[in-house]
This record gives C-alpha cells, structure tokens and sequence, in this order.
C-alpha cells in the first residue's frame, strides 16, 4: 500500500436469489470498480439469520481492498453494486440479494449520517469476525481491541465455512 491509498475490510453478505452466486458475483465486482484493488478474500461461511428469523440462512464473506476512493465515495459504490443486485431496504434486517458494509477504514473512527466507522455491530456478529479473522487474524478494531476476544465471545453463534 502507498500513501495515496487505504486499506478497508468489507463485509458481503446475501440469503436471496442463489446466496453463493451473488457473493462470488460480488467479489468480481469490487476487482473491476476504478479506484480499489481486492487484496484479500475470505472463504464464504453460512449463518443463520440475526434479528429477523423468518428467513434464509445467509452466505457471508469478508475482502480486504485498497482503496483510492474516501471513505463516503467508496460507499456509494458498494450502494451502486447492491443496487446492481436488486437490493432493496423496505424494512431493517428483510432479506437481501447483497448487502455490501464497510467494515474499517484504515484506523478511521467516523459518525455522521451516513457512514459509521468501524461498523457499530460488527464486534457482535461472528459471521463478520470469523472471516475477517480468517484475512487478518491480527486485526486490531479501532476503539474495539484485538479480533481474537471478540470473536471468543461470539462462540455461541454458529457457522459453516461453505466449500466452493
């Protein structure tokens, strides 16, 4: 990495319309969006739902990109990219064709309307940690501490690594 860009881990996620094909579609996207090269990319895991249960199992993945774009253009091309995929939000937590979250950003702390860094729920959610501690097992979360713990305390949430 150089001094003009960053390092940002996304989480993809998708339980709609063949849920493994919409994450291996994805990761292809961000390889051909200008401005960000795919580093990294950790194996697809199935978890079950978290909040609404009526539900798919959802196919989760993590990447790590290097990114020219800030923090607010980088997520509108993942907003771009969902929408490619007929994503919708009619309601929090419904079931999606692809949801696309910036993770970090380098060691950036942000709140604003539209863009919280790290991703407030992320040290809660076992299907973000454990691919991300799959990519960078060393991963230090801004305000949050070392992976390791928190994906520890995460134990009781069940995953599947999926074979592709």
């Amino acid at each position: 990495m150089n001094k003009e860009t960053s390092q940002a881990y996304i989480a993809l996620g998708s339980n709609l319309e063949n849920p493994i094909f919409q994450v291996q579609q994805a990761f292809g996207e961000l390889k051909q969006l200008s401005g960000i090269d795919l580093v990294r990319q950790s194996s697809l895991y199935k978890s079950a739902p978290v909040g609404r249960l009526d539900q798919p199992d959802f196919i989760n993945a993590v990447a790590l990109i290097e990114t020219r774009l800030t923090p607010h253009d980088l997520l509108n091309a993942l907003l771009s990219i969902e929408q490619q995929h007929g994503r919708l939000r009619e309601t929090l937590n419904a079931p999606r064709t692809l949801d696309l979250d910036i993770l970090m950003y380098d060691d950036l702390q942000c709140h604003d309307e539209k863009l919280t860094l790290p991703h407030p729920r992320m040290s809660q959610r076992a299907f973000v940690l454990k691919p991300l501690f799959e990519i960078a097992p060393d991963c230090h979360i801004p305000g949050l501490g070392h992976i390791a713990p928190l994906l520890a305390a995460c134990h009781e949430q069940q995953l599947e690594q999926i074979s592709t």
